[in-house]
């Protein structure tokens, strides 16, 4: 595990790190975690309030229970509109999908797009497979609803942060793999795709410190399997960085943190998708830890952000 890495860390980051928690992860703190706006950000304002919010419960994968999904629309939308189909972060074990409601009503109206944000159920209470395929049920609604929500369904694409990223790095494979639907893109935040790193021998001696550390990992991963990390038989749809495969998967954009425990494994993924003619946007930002794009004012968070719309704004105006 990482030690003294303070010193690597962005200056105007730094007093970020003071208002997270440090506690360790446990089943008896989920509760408390898991409180709704416990991790909110302030309310959207300008275009972004007048953007239109509809709540609604679509039916589960083959009988399970029915999934929530809160769909963004921007006023006065006319045309078909391209979508991002969004899974929240939080390690599989919390997070909510109110929880970037100011976010995604900003981005809905800057981008132009509908935005369908999935709550699919967490870990340990739900264990793979029952968060992928809550949001395998959500996509395929919004694949079949496509003309009644304004959605144009060449230009769907997946996106996630962290647990998300990981959620969504697993969907593109699981869409891809069952050939029902195909996907625009692939937009994944610092995501949480690779089991393994939690046994790895030799872990990257200045990741991993701040935020999301190996602990925590640990009790992710343990969590949304139901077994220990690092087994034989992990499905790359719990964990995407399984996949023998990763040919025919959408162009697809990774960022992360220079100081970030998923460091390796995502530019791992990154490579290995362009060893098979993925095309791929990676970018990787110095001093950076997890989670460190929300801050406000941190020009390192700034520049996160502009890249992250940037690339979203080229791929909404692209078909599949």
């Amino acid at each position: 595990m990482a030690t003294g890495t303070r010193v690597l860390v962005d200056p105007e980051l730094g007093p970020m790190l003071d208002l997270f928690p440090t506690a360790e992860l446990s089943v008896e703190l989920l509760p408390v975690l898991r409180q709704p706006g416990r991790f909110a950000f302030p309310p959207a304002s300008g275009e972004g309030a007048r953007v239109g919010l509809e709540k609604r419960l679509v039916p589960g994968f083959r009988g399970a229970p029915d999934v929530g999904v809160w769909i963004y629309t921007p006023p006065e939308a006319t045309t078909p509109l391209p979508c991002i189909f969004h899974m929240h972060g939080g390690g599989y074990v919390m997070g909510d999908v109110g929880s970037q409601e100011p976010v995604h009503r900003t981005m809905a109206a800057s981008l132009g797009c509908v935005i369908v944000s999935v709550d699919y159920r967490l870990a340990p209470e739900t264990v793979f497979p029952g968060a992928i395929e809550d949001c395998y049920a959500a996509l395929a609604w919004v694949f079949a609803n496509a003309a009644d929500l304004g959605v144009d369904p060449a230009r769907i694409g997946v996106m996630g942060e962290s647990a998300g990223g990981g959620l969504a790095a697993s969907l593109a494979l699981l869409t891809r793999d069952r050939g029902e639907h195909a996907l625009a893109f692939q937009h994944l935040i610092y995501p949480m795709i690779d089991d393994r790193t939690c046994i790895v021998p030799d872990p990257h001696p200045h990741t991993g410190e701040f935020i999301w550390d190996a602990d925590k990992n640990l009790f992710g991963w343990r969590a949304i399997l139901g077994v220990e990390p690092g087994a034989n038989d992990v499905s790359p749809y719990a964990a995407a960085s399984r996949a023998e495969d990763l040919s025919g998967l959408p162009p697809t954009f990774i960022s992360t943190g220079g100081l970030d425990l998923f460091l390796e494994e995502d530019l791992e993924y990154a490579r290995r998708l362009m060893r098979v003619g993925v095309p791929v946007e990676l970018h990787v930002y110095p001093g950076a830890f997890h989670a460190f794009n929300v801050h406000p004012t941190a020009e390192v968070s700034l520049q996160a952000r502009h890249d992250s719309l940037a690339a979203l704004t080229k791929r909404l105006k692209s078909k599949a």
